[in-house]
């Protein structure tokens, strides 16, 4: 037999790791998709630049720097993913 921790950690996490980094994942893009909507009640970050260039019609103004954001968010997307693929290699040849 295996105590509680032992099959939390060899059997339960391993298992779960790919839902935990898909939630990770789906966190970080809803973050992302929140500094627009934050920037419309006065928070300073990656969203006014947005916010300005569409209140004032500067229309390619605000597709460059909404493509800055969806660029972030590519990256992060993809860091997250090949931090879950290692993590779940680095399982998998530890266990055998």
């Amino acid at each position: 037999g295996s105590s509680p921790w032992q099959t939390l950690r060899d059997v339960q996490l391993p298992l779960a790791l790919p839902t935990i980094m898909t939630g990770v994942n789906q966190t970080l893009m809803m973050a992302l998709a929140m500094v627009v909507v934050a920037s419309m009640i006065g928070v300073q970050g990656l969203g006014q630049p947005v916010l300005k260039a569409i209140a004032n019609q500067y229309f390619t103004l605000g597709l460059f720097n909404g493509f800055a954001i969806v660029g972030v968010a590519i990256i992060f997307d993809r860091i997250s993913q090949a931090f879950g693929g290692r993590l779940q290699q680095s399982r998998e040849a530890a266990h055998g």
